[in-house]
C-alpha cells in the first residue's frame, strides 16, 4: 500500500444559512398560470371546491425566492455531502452501498412512470403491474419462496411485516397466546429484535460461539412451546456464514416455531444459497442494497418479503396477479394482515431493481456474488497487514461480503479507538466508516464491505487510508486529535448535543418554539 497516493482532498465549506431564513417577501420561484375561463366556469375556482374546514387561515411561512437563489442553496449544500457520487462507501458495512446505474434513473423520472397515480383504473396500470409481477418471478428463483410483496419501505419494515405475518399465521391456529416469544442472533440485524418486540413479542438472543457463529446448544435450550419463530441474518453482520444454518431451522420447526431469513447482507450468496433450499419459510431482500436501487432521499428504500405458500394468504393486500392476459391487484384475500403502506409501496424501488436485473442476467447475478467476495476477501488481507487492527472470531476462516473489525488493539496502545479513525478518514475523500451496530460486542468496531461496484484500485486506496490513518495514531496523535481537517463541519466537541432532545430541533417550527425565535 505504500506506493498508494492519497488524495490531497479538501471538502467544500459554505456559511449557509438555513432556508427558512432566506429570501425577500415578493419573490418568486415559479409564477403558475391564470386558471382558463372555461375550467373556471365548469367547475368553479379552489375556494369554492375546497371545503372550508380544511382551508388554511394564514399563508403557510414559507420563505419566498427566486429559482437562482434556491438553486444556489441546495447546489451549495450538496457540495458539503460526501456522496456515493463523489466519495467511496466501503466503510458503509452492512449497507452494500453499490453504483445504482442512471439510466435506471432515467426510467423512474420518465413521464411513463412519474405521472402513475396508484387510483388509476387496472387496465391502464398493465406496465406497471407487469414489471411488478414479472419481478416477483426474478425473486422467488433466487430465493425459492413462493409469494412476494413489495410494500415495506425498507428492509425494518420488511422484518416488521414477517412478525407479523407470523402473528397472524400462529393466531388463525389458535396458538397466539401460547407462541410469545421470538429468537434471534446478536449479530443479526438489530430490526430483527426490534420489529418482533413492536409487534408483541418478547425477544430472547443468542450470543456467538467461538466461530462467531449463534450457539446451536444455546438455541436448542430456548425453544420450547413459546416459540413463535427465529429471525436471522446469514452471513451476519461479522461476515461469517453459518454453514450448519439448516440444523436451527430443524431445531425450531420441531417446536413447531417458523423461520425467516434477514438477507440484508444477500449480495454476497445471491445465485449461490436460497432461504427456501435451507428450509426457511420466509424471507427479504433490501431493494435499496442488493439491487442496486440507491439508499435515502434519492430511494427511498425498499424491503421485498417473500415467502412459502403456506403464509401467503397472509401477506398484505393487494398482490399482483396474472391470467394470462390481464395483470389484476387482488384485494379479496381475507386471512392478510391488511396494508402496511400505501397502495403497493416504493415501486420506483421495484423498477429501478427490475432494471438492473434484467441488465445483469442470472450469470451477471452469480458474478456480482463472486466479486464481492473476492473483493472482500483482498481487502482483508490489506487490513490485516496494518499493526492495530484485528479481526475477532472464527480464526483462519473466510469471511463473505464483509467484515466486522476491530482497533482495540490500537485504542490500547495509544488511546486512540474507531471513532478517532473514522474521523480522519474523511480528510481522504472518503465517507467516515459507519461503526456497526451498537452495542459494540465487538470493542472498537469497523465493518468496511466493498461490493463489486469497487475495483481493486478502491480497495487499495480504501485501505492506504487506514493504514496512514492508524500510522498517525502512533507517530503524530495529533493530527487524529483534532481530526477532520478539511471538511466543512470540524470535529464535534461536545457528543451531549446529539444525545439530550433538549439542545436539538428537527424541524424550523420546533425550533423556534424551543429557543423562542421569531
Amino acid at each position: 500500500m505504500s506506493d498508494v497516493k492519497l488524495r490531497d482532498y479538501q471538502g467544500a465549506k459554505w456559511d449557509e444559512p438555513i432556508i427558512m431564513t432566506l429570501g425577500t417577501p415578493g419573490e418568486r420561484g415559479v409564477i403558475p398560470p391564470e386558471a382558463d375561463p372555461v375550467v373556471l366556469k365548469a367547475v368553479g375556482t379552489v375556494d369554492q371546491l375546497m371545503p372550508e374546514r380544511i382551508r388554511r387561515k394564514t399563508p403557510p411561512a414559507l420563505p419566498e425566492m427566486s429559482q437562482y437563489h434556491v438553486l444556489q442553496h441546495f447546489l451549495r449544500l450538496s457540495q458539503e455531502t460526501m456522496g456515493m457520487d463523489l466519495g467511496m462507501d466501503i466503510g458503509e458495512g452492512t449497507c452494500t452501498m453499490k453504483y445504482s446505474p442512471k439510466m435506471h434513473e432515467e426510467l423512474v423520472r420518465s413521464d411513463k412512470y412519474a405521472t402513475l397515480h396508484p387510483l388509476q383504473a387496472e387496465d391502464t396500470l398493465q406496465g406497471i403491474l407487469e414489471i411488478v409481477y414479472k419481478f416477483e418471478q426474478f425473486l422467488k428463483e433466487i430465493s425459492g419462496m413462493h409469494r412476494f410483496t413489495f410494500q415495506p419501505g425498507g428492509g425494518s419494515h420488511a422484518t416488521y411485516t414477517n412478525a407479523c405475518v407470523m402473528r397472524a399465521y400462529h393466531q388463525s391456529r389458535g396458538e397466539l397466546n401460547q407462541r410469545d416469544e421470538m429468537i434471534t442472533t446478536m449479530f443479526s440485524h438489530p430490526c430483527d429484535a426490534a420489529t418482533p418486540a413492536t409487534a408483541g413479542f418478547k425477544v430472547i438472543t443468542l450470543m456467538p460461539d467461538a466461530n462467531g457463529y449463534p450457539d446451536l446448544d444455546a438455541l436448542k435450550a430456548v425453544v420450547s412451546e413459546r416459540t413463535a419463530g427465529i429471525m436471522f441474518t446469514n452471513p451476519e453482520d461479522t461476515g461469517i456464514y453459518n454453514p450448519r444454518v439448516a440444523e436451527y431451522v430443524k431445531v425450531v420447526h420441531d417446536a413447531g416455531g417458523l423461520c425467516f431469513y434477514d438477507q440484508a447482507n444477500a449480495n454476497g450468496v445471491m445465485g449461490y444459497a436460497r432461504a427456501f433450499d435451507a428450509g426457511f419459510d420466509g424471507c427479504h431482500f433490501n431493494l435499496h442494497k442488493t439491487f442496486s436501487s440507491p439508499h435515502g432521499c434519492e430511494g427511498p428504500a425498499g424491503g421485498a418479503y417473500g415467502v412459502r405458500e403456506f403464509l401467503a394468504p397472509f401477506l398484505p393486500v393487494p398482490l399482483i396477479n396474472f391470467d394470462g392476459t390481464n395483470y389484476t391487484m387482488n384485494y379479496d384475500r381475507p386471512q392478510s394482515i391488511g396494508k402496511v403502506r400505501s397502495f403497493m409501496g416504493n415501486l420506483e424501488c421495484v423498477l429501478r431493481a427490475y432494471a438492473w436485473v434484467m441488465s445483469m442476467g442470472a450469470e451477471g447475478l452469480k458474478t456480482v456474488a463472486e466479486t464481492a467476495v473476492l473483493n472482500n476477501n483482498y481487502l482483508d488481507k490489506l487490513l490485516m497487514a496494518i499493526k492495530g487492527v484485528d479481526r475477532p472470531y472464527a480464526e483462519g476462516k473466510r469471511r463473505m461480503e464483509q467484515v466486522r473489525y476491530t482497533m482495540e488493539p490500537l485504542k490500547e496502545a495509544t488511546g486512540f479507538g474507531s471513532e478517532d479513525i473514522k474521523r480522519r478518514m474523511v480528510d481522504f475523500g472518503i465517507q467516515g466508516y459507519w461503526l456497526s451496530h451498537h452495542p459494540w460486542v465487538v470493542p472498537e468496531p469497523f465493518t468496511p464491505e466493498p461490493c463489486e461496484t469497487y475495483s481493486k484500485a478502491d480497495c487499495d486506496y480504501w485501505a492506504a487510508a487506514i493504514a496512514q490513518s492508524v500510522k498517525e495514531a502512533w507517530e503524530n496523535p495529533n493530527v487524529i486529535e483534532e481530526a477532520p481537517h478539511r471538511q466543512p463541519v470540524t470535529k464535534i466537541k461536545d457528543h451531549g448535543v446529539t444525545e439530550d432532545p433538549q439542545r436539538w430541533a428537527m424541524t424550523w417550527r420546533g425550533y423556534q418554539k424551543k429557543y423562542g425565535k421569531k
